[in-house]
């Protein structure tokens, strides 16, 4: 049988709740307040949201690096095609 949009959406649907879950499951077995200081601000976060914050930056610094790359690379495909 062929795989269909409606099959691999349904894959991605119990893989994304698979990751939801276990997501779920770290945040609830680390609950203690830890001390988080940024540029000066201070507060009190749970260990799993300071972890997942730090997370999300670590992505967010990735995609801006990659997607700068794609840019760059682009521009100098153009430049290059229309010599």
């Amino acid at each position: 049988m062929r795989r269909t949009r409606t099959s691999a959406t349904w894959i991605g649907v119990i893989v994304f709740t698979a990751v939801l879950v276990l997501l779920l499951i770290f945040i609830l077995q680390n609950t203690q307040s830890v001390q988080i200081s940024y540029f000066g601000a201070t507060g009190h976060v749970s260990l799993a949201v300071a972890m997942l914050l730090a997370a999300v930056a670590g992505v967010l610094l990735t995609a801006i690096a990659g997607s700068l790359r794609i840019w760059q690379l682009r521009r100098r495909l153009r430049g290059v095609t229309r010599r």
